[in-house]
């Protein structure tokens, strides 16, 4: 009986249109993303290569920040690991944000295996949540002054995101992947934006973004629709169009905050990145260009980087 209900329930998936609009419709949006990227690198003037130059080196340094501190959500696993591995061997301070202690202990532990001289922190965080976030604004404000830090960030990045294939409501009655793959994004970096204008050295927001966003069309954005509210009208939950929403809500965020700003002098220093998570090369590439100098300009596929 177990094993019908699974076939059962497999079957009633593939014949969902979620189902098909992602195998048919973010099929043609990334190779259109590639095709862009194509036509990018052939056809538009070749943007400036600046030598490279990670917090290590001498032009970097800062009496006030020793070292660099970057946070990264979702770090558990894939993307987010992969950026944490790497920015450790840039040096940084690497803070690491996620829902599962158990996962987070064995990142850490995996990353100090791999590079023993390895700074890292764990928080546990449910971005779904904004009494979480809250708390892990104080906490990492507290951890920063026992650790004798200076209060300040140098780079945060928005990774984490999910794809949920059921309706399920936050404790404030939001759509659980409107909530982490935007709201929570939103959140994070409200409450830690004091942190990162407070860096005496250029400190970068990164917000991953998708290619699925090319999808999302006549849709009001309006509050009920940012929080869920109206693809809960549904009788079957729209996941497919609730995750290339919230990517399309992420990526208007991007330019919003990078417009916002440029508005202000006390913030000339901080800069805004948006990044496909999809193709994982390029937003490697596009991490590392923090560490190279802070004044690189690329599009990659959907993703920009101001």
């Amino acid at each position: 009986m177990e094993v019908v209900k699974v076939v059962a329930e497999g079957f009633n998936f593939i014949c969902n249109l979620q189902f098909w609009r992602m195998s048919v419709l973010w099929t043609l949006s990334l190779v259109f993303s590639y095709l862009k990227l194509f036509s990018y690198g052939f056809l538009s003037p070749k943007s400036n290569i600046y030598s490279r130059r990670s917090p290590k080196h001498s032009t970097f340094a800062n009496t006030a920040v020793t070292r660099p501190v970057c946070i990264i959500t979702g770090a558990t696993s894939g993307l987010g690991a992969a950026a944490a591995y790497a920015l450790l061997e840039e040096g940084f301070y690497v803070v690491l944000v996620g829902r599962s202690s158990e996962r987070l202990s064995k990142v850490i532990s995996d990353l100090k295996s791999q590079n023993q001289d390895a700074c890292l922190k764990g928080f546990e965080v449910n971005l779904a949540s904004f009494e979480s976030i809250l708390e892990f604004k104080q906490s990492l404000q507290q951890w920063l002054q026992d650790s004798n830090l200076h209060s300040s960030v140098q780079l945060l990045i928005n990774n984490a995101g999910i794809l949920a294939t059921s309706r399920r409501l936050t404790s404030e009655g939001y759509d659980e992947m409107l909530a982490t793959n935007y709201i929570g994004a939103f959140c994070v970096t409200k409450v830690l934006l004091p942190l990162l204008e407070n860096s005496p050295v250029p400190s970068r927001v990164v917000n991953v973004t998708s290619f699925t966003h090319w999808n999302v069309c006549c849709m009001q954005a309006g509050r009920e629709t940012v929080s869920g509210k109206s693809f809960m009208k549904s009788k079957c939950y729209p996941y497919a169009h609730i995750y290339e929403y919230s990517k399309l809500c992420l990526l208007l965020f991007s330019y919003e905050l990078h417009r916002k700003i440029n508005l202000t002098t006390k913030s000339h220093h901080l800069s805004v990145v948006s990044w496909s998570s999809e193709n994982q090369y390029h937003a490697r590439n596009s991490i590392m260009c923090f560490a190279d100098g802070f004044h690189s300009v690329e599009i990659f596929g959907s993703s920009s980087v101001f």
